[in-house]
This record gives structure tokens, C-alpha cells and sequence, in this order.
């Protein structure tokens, strides 16, 4: 993943010119410190650019022009220091394309009780300036994040950090493309979708490519790059014997290493993010991709299994979201269940293709057969997934809409030994708890494929729904059955309404 600190948020204040040249002066100087506070942040990951103070309906507009135009740049902050009346903003905010955030600061923390005057006033008005820009927002319709607080609160730079994580992702959907090498897994439905509306929606673009293509580029691969592919795997995990160049199995080892070999080269050279597979359709392939998958993924590839490009979106979107953070982010599925009342589970896992970045230890390299595919017994990486809270989401196509629902979550040690499953895997406790929590997901029509992060809460998910209009169901432990079922009757009539008629 490359860091996130190629990008820009820019830092936009709002004045006016009444005040005056020296007001003005320090309007600048107090924005372009707090700027400069708020990029130095260890929580925001981007870098945060200061911009002229905007005084005009004409500067306004050139400002936000170009912050649209600017490829680094994913969003704007917006800030009214000095009372900024908001009419002078309409041009502006109805041509903004990049995510939103209003914050809602002052300079001074604290008054200054015995020498307060009307310069102090005339300084420090964001009290009401900010309100005049919230109602225009709100008039016009705006979608945004508002952050309320004083800037050297550490609350406020986490605020910010979690929506400028979303507004990256919002960029990268924008440029994702997604290659699905083969198609939906028969008869299933929740993976299927409107891939027109994907690309209105989220920008995203998803498209079929054929199996021989990813089958001569496998047949291709240099035996030099899958030597090295192979050397990659002995120096990364725990090679089982069979596997290791004096074992009997090591020429399926290779095997898997040239897939890999050919899988990458084909993504690279297709600009491709996020890709998509599926068993019932291999081609010339000898066995189904499963350390390829896992590996690609931990570089930060979105990825699908069953043709489910939905899922491929959503984990490079929260790869990229996660970028720089510990925790780790995959592919998943609630597999089946542990039901004892005493403390019901959901085990997670899939036939290969669980991220290594969850892992809590150095996983291993395995080779096991596989009951579906009618191919060779398919290498892959075992190991559980370390504990601590977590997060779990779907994306699902209603037909009008699309809909992310989520669930908060807390993954737990795994005490019993599965000496039959060899899979990577995640144990994990949902909250408020299992039959609460897996009640509301079945409501909501909820995806049986999700993403898995340990990288952050639900916050930048929450923006970044914001920012692309898509509803999101969040399952937390706050959660109320009756209120969420009449959550989601609101919803159905929202989304109707604001589709127009």
C-alpha cells in the first residue's frame, strides 16, 4: 500500500473584507498555524495545506475549482474564522466535488475575561460565521462531516484523521478498476449487482476478462520470477515439508508461486485495484488461487471470491482506508457458529482466502485438499487471526440502492485446536451479542460475504457513506431491535424520495 501522505486536504478559511487588512493578516496567520497543527498530527494521516483566506464569492469558487482539479488533493476543509456570509459561498459549494468537513474551532481556547473587547469580537467570530456556512450547507444540500472543538483538543485531529481516511477511499473508488475473471457463482444472489450503478454511485469500473488471458499470462510467467516467488514463500512462513524443495509436493508449490507470478503481472498491467474469482470457472488454471489471493491482498488488492466484485470494492477500499494503521483488513464470511449459550461465536473463514495481515502469528504454508473445484489440492497460508475489536461489512444491491451494513465487533483467541480445518481463520464475539447482532444483519438483507478490519472503528466507514451517498446499517452495541427495523422503513422512504421520481 503506499502511505496516504501523497495526498492533500486543503485548508480553507472564510472572512470577508469589512474587517479590514491587519484583521485580515492575522485571520492568516491563525489559519495557517492551526493548518499547520493539524497536518503535524500524528492522527491525520494526509498532509494538510494551507490556503489564502477567501473574502470573495469570486476567490471561493477559483479556490474550490481547483481543489477539484488537483489530483492529490481529496477533500477541502472548510472553516469560517471571521463571520463569512454564506451567500458569497453558493457558487462555490454547488461546484465542490471533493468530500466536505466543517470545522467548527476558534483560536483562543479559553476568553480572556478582563481584556476581552470588540477587537477580541470582531477576531474571534466563528461562533455565528460558522453557523452562517452550516445553514448555507444545509440549504443547498450539502453532504459534510462537522467537527466541533477547539483545534489542540486531540479529539479534533482523530476526527479528522478518520473522515480524511474516507476521503481517500472515496478517491480510490473513483480510479478502482476491478478485473472479475469469471463470472457470479451460480444461483447465488446477494453477490450479484448492478455494476452501471456501482460506476454512478462510486465511480468504480468492473469488468469481465476472460480466463485464457489469466491463464497464458500463468503459462508465461519467467521461471526466474516464480524461483523468486518460491524463495519469497520460504523466507516468509513456515513451509510445511512436503512443500519445501526436497518434498514431495514442492513442484505444487511452484505451481502456485507461477500463478501468483502471472496473476500479478496481469493486474499490473491492467491498472487493476481489486479482482475477482471463482471455483466453478478455473480454466487451464491447475488449482484454485489461494496464497496468490492472500498474498495480493496483503499488498492491499481488493478481492472477491465467487465473482463477488461488491466485496472486491469494499476490502480495497478499507485496505486503503487502513493504510499505515496495525490491525490488518481481509476478505471474509461468517462460516458457522459456536452456540453455547455460555458465550456464542461466529467462526469466519473461507475455502483459501483470508488475508495474512490478520494473522497473530507467522503463518504457515500448506497444501490440503479441497472438495469443490475439480482441481489439484490448492497451497495455502493457515492461521488465526489475532484478537482484539473489530469491524465487519457487506455491500449489498437492493435495486434501488446499494447498502453497506456493519456490524462492531470483538475477535478472540482461538483456544481449541482444528487439526481438520486448514484455513486461515478469525474467531469473533459481534456485538451487542450474537443472536442481537445476527437478528439485524438478516433484517438488513446483510451480504454473506463481508470485509474484515482490525485497522479502526466504524467512523471513517460512517464518512465515507456520507460522502457517497450509499446507506449504511450500523450493528453496534447500542443497537435496538425495534428501532433499527424502523431504521430501515425510514431508510427505504429516504432513499425513494431522494432518487427523485
Amino acid at each position: 500500500m503506499k502511505p496516504l501522505d501523497q495526498y492533500e486536504v486543503w485548508f480553507l478559511t472564510g472572512s470577508q473584507e469589512l474587517y479590514g487588512e491587519a484583521t485580515l493578516q492575522q485571520v492568516a496567520a491563525d489559519s495557517e498555524r492551526i493548518a499547520r497543527s493539524l497536518g503535524d498530527a500524528a492522527a491525520v494521516p494526509v498532509r494538510i495545506v494551507y490556503r489564502p483566506v477567501l473574502t470573495s464569492a469570486t476567490a471561493i469558487a477559483a479556490a474550490i475549482q481547483e481543489a477539484n482539479a488537483a489530483d492529490t488533493c481529496v477533500g477541502v476543509i472548510a472553516w469560517m474564522h471571521t463571520f463569512s456570509p454564506a451567500r458569497m459561498w453558493i457558487a462555490g459549494l454547488r461546484a465542490l466535488q471533493v468530500p466536505l468537513l466543517h470545522l467548527h474551532t476558534q483560536f483562543n481556547r479559553d476568553l480572556p475575561w478582563a481584556e476581552i473587547d470588540m477587537d477580541f469580537m470582531n477576531l474571534h467570530q466563528a461562533a455565528h460565521g460558522d453557523r452562517e456556512f452550516g445553514f448555507i450547507e444545509t440549504r443547498l444540500g450539502i453532504a459534510r462531516k462537522t467537527v466541533v472543538g477547539h483545534w489542540e483538543d486531540p479529539r479534533i485531529p482523530a476526527r479528522i484523521g478518520a473522515w480524511a481516511r474516507a476521503a481517500c477511499g472515496w478517491h480510490e473508488v473513483h480510479r478502482l478498476r476491478v478485473a472479475r475473471f469469471g463470472d457470479n457463482m451460480r444461483h447465488v444472489a446477494d453477490t450479484e449487482g448492478d455494476k452501471v450503478e456501482a460506476q454512478i454511485r462510486l465511480g468504480v469500473t468492473v469488468n469481465g476478462f476472460p480466463l485464457s488471458q489469466l491463464t497464458d499470462a500463468v503459462t508465461a510467467a519467467p521461471d526466474d520470477a516464480v524461483d523468486d516467488m518460491v524463495a519469497a514463500y520460504e523466507s516468509d512462513y513456515e513451509v510445511a515439508p512436503e512443500l519445501r524443495p526436497d518434498g514431495a509436493r514442492h513442484g505444487e508449490l511452484r505451481e502456485a508461486a507461477r500463478i501468483e507470478v502471472g496473476l500479478r503481472s496481469l493486474l499490473t498491467a491492467g491498472g487493476f485495484g481489486a479482482f475477482t474469482d471463482t471455483f466453478e470457472d478455473l480454466g487451464g488454471l491447475h488449482q484454485l488461487p489461494g496464497i496468490a489471493v492472500q498474498r495480493l491482498m496483503a499488498d492491499g488488492y481488493g478481492f472477491g471470491a465467487e465473482g463477488d466484485w461488491k466485496s472486491a470494492v469494499l476490502v480495497r477500499l478499507f485496505k486503503v482506508m487502513a493504510s499505515g494503521l496495525p490491525g490488518g483488513t481481509s476478505f471474509m464470511e461468517d462460516y458457522t457458529y459456536h452456540l453455547d449459550p455460555a458465550g456464542p461465536l461466529v467462526l469466519g473463514a473461507h475455502m483459501l482466502e483470508i488475508c495474512p495481515s490478520l494473522a497473530a502469528g507467522r503463518p504457515s504454508c500448506e497444501i490440503h485438499p479441497l472438495s469443490i473445484g475439480g482441481r489439484s489440492d490448492p497451497v495455502r497460508l493457515v492461521f488465526d487471526a489475532a484478537p482484539g475489536p473489530g469491524l465487519v461489512a457487506g455491500m449489498t444491491d437492493l435495486g434501488d440502492r446499494l447498502r453497506i451494513v456493519a456490524n462492531t465487533i470483538d475477535v478472540v483467541e482461538v483456544t481449541e485446536a482444528l487439526p481438520r480445518l486448514p484455513v486461515a481463520r478469525a474467531l469473533w464475539r459481534p456485538r451487542p451479542d450474537l443472536p442481537t447482532a445476527v437478528e439485524a444483519w438478516l433484517t438488513a438483507g446483510g451480504a454473506h460475504h463481508t470485509v474484515m478490519t482490525r485497522a479502526f472503528d466504524p467512523e471513517p466507514l460512517v464518512d465515507f457513506a456520507e460522502m457517497a451517498g450509499i446507506e449504511l446499517l450500523l450493528i453496534d452495541e447500542t443497537v435496538n431491535l425495534p428501532a433499527f427495523k424502523n431504521e430501515i422503513r425510514w431508510n427505504q422512504a429516504y432513499h425513494h424520495l431522494a432518487r427523485g421520481l
